[in-house]
């Protein structure tokens, strides 16, 4: 429940619900019927009585609706609860939204975020998160979309999220910007929505277009379709219009077809990266426009990328970016990002890995260089970048589809944000500069170096240390009441240790095998690890599926190995 909002409940099956507004607010409001034989409703009123009601005949899924208070001042919102369930309820002022956010006035128990002080990794206020979608900087702020469920914390009909923000670490929530189609809206038992994507800077105004794909479940010929839309506002997405309704014939693709990647070519023209699969493998297919604003037009190029490797069925979420000169250089490097769906590293037993190759682009062909994993953790899934300026920035869902499932409640969070940049031939993906400014004080300066245990009096805590030579052995362990935890360096490379005990099967290995780092930062919040190690290049990020903090750290190894060691306390 959001502070400004001051529930007030009812001894009868009427549930009362007060908050102050400003002139000219507008509540979003998602409720059903409980009843077949009577519409559920919520009434809105102030001092001079009723003035505004909204309902929904539906008992099988939530509507949304809109209601505008123009007075302003103290609002009453009630419903019945016999007859009406409601799953959640804000309000906001478009005219400074931007700046100011959504205010949260009701969710269910069942969809409410976690209580997490001082955590810093982005999460949802309300539902189910996966995918970040259409990260960007647009009217001169980083815009964050996201795969997002609203009334619950399990995966549903997909709808986009959207949060903005000035440094990529404090995020104001706006409201639901992209809705599935009407009839997955009514028809909950197709499943599906609205996708994955990207989104660009409109060429032909201010605003964004957006690109995301379309999905329903047992749809004819094609489940899965790409749509555009554009905003004005960055407020909320206008009616949604088909690009590609079908895939490119004759490639021996399966169903999947989807998370439409535009970014402008070195030729100058708009191109599409869409992650599917073949007989052959995972794919990423190559598409483009010639139309400038990218609106239409789009026409097959060819496979892009095959990858054979590790058992993967489809790719996921392909992203491509000029690395280390401008687009139009026949010199400059690209990197391509995308998820192995279903894959799994026998050796480690690592599944849905993420790859990073770098290489060059021409707009029409990707030739590779070389390539690695980008997060030897595997939870930096679903990665989404952007060109800031001359800084790639990208962040990424902290989990994948090896423990989350559409049946199990699963509350997320983004990574870090993350750049990426290629250095002395090796690709890093640092934690943006601005996570420095997480830093809320200094716990210790001499006891982790020395072999002590230092106990953190938060579950957010950031640990940096360096080693007399690279490689040397140590393990750092973090005492979790449920995990056993911690992150070790030996002669097989650098690990994160993680064993929890919830199946009789060991735990994968979570490796950056032969790494002999010098210099280790660690970020450690409530429900994860991510570790950045010799400046971003080995990067390893866990989620850790208890939200309970760890309690303290103990660094072992040799004498006189560590040259210095930090811890700080993280706030927001």
């Amino acid at each position: 429940m959001n502070d400004t909002a001051l529930p007030v409940e009812i001894e009868s099956a009427i549930r009362t619900i007060q908050t102050d507004l400003p002139v000219n607010a507008t509540f979003h409001v998602w409720l059903k019927a409980k009843k077949a034989e009577e519409p559920g409703s919520v009434s809105f009123s102030n001092h001079n009585g009723k003035f505004g009601e909204v309902s929904s005949t539906n008992v099988d899924e939530y509507n949304f609706r809109i209601c505008q208070v123009f007075g302003g001042g103290r609002v009453e919102l009630s419903y019945d609860t016999v007859t009406t369930a409601v799953s959640v309820i804000y309000w906001f002022t478009a005219s400074d939204v931007l700046e100011t956010g959504i205010t949260v006035v009701h969710t269910k128990p069942d969809n409410a975020a976690p209580d997490l002080p001082d955590s810093y990794h982005f999460r949802p206020p309300f539902g189910w998160m996966n995918d970040p979608n259409g990260f960007g900087r647009f009217e001169g702020r980083p815009h964050l979309f996201y795969q997002h469920y609203s009334h619950g914390l399990r995966w549903n009909t997909m709808h986009w999220g959207h949060a903005v923000s000035s440094d990529y670490l404090r995020w104001r929530h706006l409201p639901i910007f992209l809705f599935p189609s009407e009839d997955l809206t009514t028809r909950p038992d197709k499943r599906g929505g609205a996708y994955s994507g990207s989104t660009i800077p409109l060429v032909e105004g201010t605003g964004i277009r957006v690109f995301f794909t379309e999905q329903v479940q047992d749809r004819v010929p094609e489940q899965q379709i790409q749509l555009t839309a554009t905003s004005s506002d960055l407020i909320m997405a206008g009616q949604a219009d088909v690009i590609l309704g079908h895939r490119p014939d004759g490639q021996g693709l399966t169903p999947d077809f989807r998370d439409p990647y535009v970014v402008r070519g070195p030729d100058g023209l708009w191109k599409m990266l869409l992650g599917s699969q073949s007989d052959g493998g995972g794919v990423i297919l190559l598409y483009e426009t010639q139309d400038p604003t990218a609106a239409s037009g789009w026409t097959y190029v060819g496979k892009l990328w095959v990858e054979t490797r590790y058992k993967t069925t489809a790719i996921e979420c392909p992203c491509l970016l000029p690395l280390d000169g401008p687009a139009n250089s026949r010199s400059t490097r690209w990197v391509l990002t995308y998820g192995l769906m279903h894959s799994e590293d026998a050796a480690t037993g690592r599944k849905n890995l993420t790859m990073a190759d770098v290489g060059w682009f021409d707009g029409k062909t990707f030739v590779k260089e070389f390539g690695q994993e980008l997060d030897f953790g595997t939870d930096n899934y679903a990665f989404q970048a952007f060109l800031d300026g001359d800084t790639i920035v990208g962040i990424g869902w902290l989990a994948n589809w090896a423990d989350a499932t559409p049946e199990i409640d699963f509350p997320t969070a983004m990574t870090l944000p993350r750049r990426i940049h290629f250095s002395n031939g090796a690709l890093l993906t640092p934690p943006i500069g601005a996570a420095e400014s997480l830093r809320h004080r200094i716990l210790d300066r001499t006891r982790l170096a020395a072999g002590e245990k230092v106990e953190f009096p938060t579950g957010a805590v950031e640990l940096l240390f360096e080693l007399t030579k690279p490689g040397l052995p140590f393990e750092l362990e973090l005492d979790h009441p449920d995990v056993r935890l911690g992150v070790v360096c030996d002669e097989t490379g650098l690990w994160i240790r993680h064993e929890d005990g919830s199946s009789d099967a060991a735990s994968p290995r979570y490796i950056s095998q032969g790494a002999r780092p010098f210099r280790l930062r660690i970020f450690i919040d409530y429900g994860s690890i991510e570790v950045f190690a010799d400046h971003g290049r080995y990067v390893g990020t866990k989620r850790i599926a208890s939200f309970e903090p760890v309690r303290s750290a103990t660094l072992k190894t040799t004498e006189g190995a560590v040259a210095h060691a930090t811890i700080w306390s993280l706030k927001q």
